[in-house]
């Protein structure tokens, strides 16, 4: 039914978009999820067309704290507890929202010595800051995507855009098994993440 997280590093690593699936008592969507270390139009592309949600970005707080990422309000009523951050571009697109724009944006974003000057606001591309600790925090896409940026050895951030399906509404697991298949993509869910991470953290103390 799912692969296993081992599977999903592999294909991430190697520049490769997965699915992840959050659980059914949360959102119970998919997201396509990369390493923005990573990025190329094609994923950007990718996931316009095919995933159809808001393509997002999540870091950590320290990169949004260098970058000048401020809450993009003050007070959320999101009751997920979604971190959205003031939405940028990078001074070095023109209006930022092509596949092509939208990767540079992200590439800059995290590339070592960036400056909160480098980029524009508001702009085509919208930071998530993730919880410290991760998905054993906080069971969210924003947080796994970072998690999986960390294990598969790259910096920590992630691109992850929501998957709606042709109508509009949003893809559920049958659906999602289903864009798996059809396109060669490993499916995971973040309960296999947050049990992944799990057997790391006690392997670690064993080891202690």
């Amino acid at each position: 039914m799912f692969h296993t997280i081992e599977e999903a590093l592999d294909d991430l690593k190697a520049g490769k978009l997965i699915i992840v699936v959050d659980d059914e008592d949360r959102e119970n969507e998919g997201d396509l999820v990369g390493i923005s270390d990573l990025v190329t139009p094609d994923m950007i592309n990718f996931m316009a067309k095919e995933g159809r949600g808001l393509i997002c970005v999540p870091i950590e707080a320290e990169l949004a704290d260098e970058l000048k990422l401020t809450p993009m309000v003050d007070n959320s009523s999101d009751p997920r507890g979604t971190a959205f951050t003031v939405s940028v571009d990078h001074k070095e697109t023109s209006t930022g929202i092509s596949a092509f724009e939208r990767a540079l944006t992200i590439e800059k974003m995290v590339a070592p010595g960036a400056k909160a000057k480098d980029f524009t606001r508001p702009g085509h591309i919208f930071p998530l800051i993730a919880h410290k600790g991760g998905v054993l925090s906080r069971n969210g896409h924003t947080e796994a995507a970072v998690d999986l940026a960390k294990l598969a050895g790259y910096s920590p951030s992630g691109i992850i855009c929501e998957i709606l399906k042709d109508d509009g509404t949003m893809a559920r697991v049958d659906d999602l098994k289903v864009m798996s298949q059809k396109f060669g993509m490993k499916l995971v869910t973040i309960k296999g993440l947050i049990e992944y991470r799990q057997k790391r953290e006690e392997a670690k103390e064993t080891v202690i």
